[in-house]
């Protein structure tokens, strides 16, 4: 999949997992695979906050108000995530329309 997302291009959940709390973050088993994927406390938040359709800058706003974290480094761990749990079938990308 190509990954080169705009700032508005949205990211939601699949629904194709179910998560439980796991220590400080959160195990999701992927439900077509039966693959378990495990979050850590930020990634934890960060999928809350894509039950619903959220931009990258949103999320990405989101981390940086929680977190103590400088403004490269969120985009790139953001993106990474985001990127990974859309390249497992746990997040879809829905790209911006340009009018």
């Amino acid at each position: 999949m190509d990954w080169d997302p705009s700032d508005h291009d949205r990211v939601v959940a699949t629904g194709e997992a179910v998560a439980c709390e796991f220590g400080a973050g959160l195990a999701l088993l992927h439900l077509k695979s039966n693959v378990y994927y495990s979050l850590n406390g930020v990634g934890a938040f960060i999928w809350e906050q894509i039950q619903e359709p959220r931009s990258i800058l949103d999320i990405r706003s989101a981390v940086l108000a929680r977190y103590n974290v400088d403004a490269e480094r969120c985009k790139a761990d953001v993106e990474g995530l985001l990127k990974g749990l859309t390249e497992a079938g746990l997040a879809r990308l829905h790209r911006e329309e340009l009018v």
